[in-house]
């Protein structure tokens, strides 16, 4: 009977049990995968820590004392107190002969160093001093009978015989003008001319120096010159050596023409260059001169014209002016800051000197 029940049971199951079998397990698959199939959310960014920018401050500087000082810059060199450039002096523009030393070269005083091509002249002045023999003795004649003669006639005579040796005379100086000697004994320490080349009146051939006389020697402008005077302290800056003080010494010559940087511009192709004189230059006397040092070394110098020690002083962007007011912000330790007017003195490209208003060691601030 129990059998019976059992099969009469399963055809039942059979009949209505599978449907519902089947929603089960849709819904157990449903509720076990429901997750994974909704749409994944997207992860939280992670955003930056943003730092709000920060405020300029102004600059602060201390207030300070210090050596205020102002001075005229140079350009210079070392020259010889013995120097001088050497020239022929005819107006008659001729070429050179001869050029017997080059740079470098010791001389003796009145020794040759070169000599002008007068050939012409020469042969002239042969002829005009047998010429002048021939008139002498015919004025030796006249003489002898001047009472045959009117006095205005032999005067006339006298005159014509005079100026016919004037013409030997100035033929004579030409050649003689055309060798150039040295005044000194010294050395040539620069050669503009060379043999073939035409050596104009004044124009220099070559530089002649007393190398045991070296001083410190700078161009000076006009304008610069109104603010130097003889005695002012110097600071020298030797190429090689260093820094070095002195004082002037000697201001150039107003009347003398600064031609040491110009060329004469010839013919001949030379380094030509009007004559120079070291009158031109404001000298220097060192305190102490350096040992190995050689003519035409260059150098800086700078003319101390005015020094203030101790003076209290702030940077120029800390001043401020308004309304012909002059004054500052000071700061102090606590951050605070007040305004305090100020009395100003000297003044330079990196300093200004407060006079009245601070004292060493306060803080103020920039613009």
């Amino acid at each position: 009977m129990y059998s019976k029940w059992w099969m009469e049971n399963l055809s039942v199951i059979k009949k209505t049990g599978r449907p519902l079998l089947l929603v089960c397990i849709a819904a157990s698959l449903a509720l076990s995968s429901g997750c994974s199939l909704l749409p994944k959310e997207d992860e939280e960014e992670a955003l930056p820590a943003i730092t709000p920018p920060q405020l300029s401050k102004k600059p602060e500087y201390a207030v300070k004392t210090e050596t205020l000082e102002f001075d005229v810059p140079l350009s210079g060199k070392l020259m010889s107190t013995v120097e001088e450039d050497l020239y022929f002096t005819d107006d008659a523009s001729r070429r050179i002969k001869s050029f017997l030393v080059k740079t470098g070269d010791k001389v003796e005083s009145g020794q040759l160093i070169a000599d002008l091509d007068v050939t012409e002249q020469e042969n002239k002045l042969r002829q005009k001093r047998l010429q002048t023999r021939q008139d002498e003795l015919g004025m030796i004649e006249k003489l002898r009978k001047a009472d045959e003669a009117s006095p205005e006639q032999l005067e006339r005579d006298k005159i014509e015989f005079e100026l016919k040796k004037e013409e030997v005379t100035t033929l004579e100086k030409t050649i003689a003008g055309a060798k150039l000697t040295a005044p000194y004994a010294g050395t040539i320490i620069s050669v503009y001319m060379k043999k073939g080349d035409t050596a104009r009146a004044y124009d220099a051939v070559a530089t002649i120096a007393d190398l045991s006389q070296l001083t410190v020697a700078a161009t000076i402008s006009a304008d610069s010159l109104t603010k130097v005077a003889i005695g002012m302290e110097v600071v020298a800056d030797i190429n090689g050596v260093g820094k070095v003080k002195g004082k002037v010494s000697k201001l150039p010559n107003p009347k003398a023409e600064n031609n040491n940087n110009g060329n004469g511009g010839g013919q001949g192709g030379g380094q030509q260059k009007k004559a120079d004189s070291i009158d031109n230059y404001l000298l220097i006397q060192l305190d102490q001169f350096p040992e190995g040092l050689s003519h035409g070394t260059p150098l800086s110098v700078k003319i101390i014209t005015q020094r203030k020690e101790n003076a209290v002083t702030i940077p120029p962007a800390a001043l401020r002016s308004y309304a012909g007011r002059n004054y500052v912000q000071v700061v102090d330790d606590k951050g605070n800051k007040r305004e305090v007017d100020v009395e100003i003195g000297l003044q330079t490209s990196t300093a200004v000197e407060i006079v009245k208003g601070l004292t060493a060691g306060q803080k103020v601030v920039g613009r």
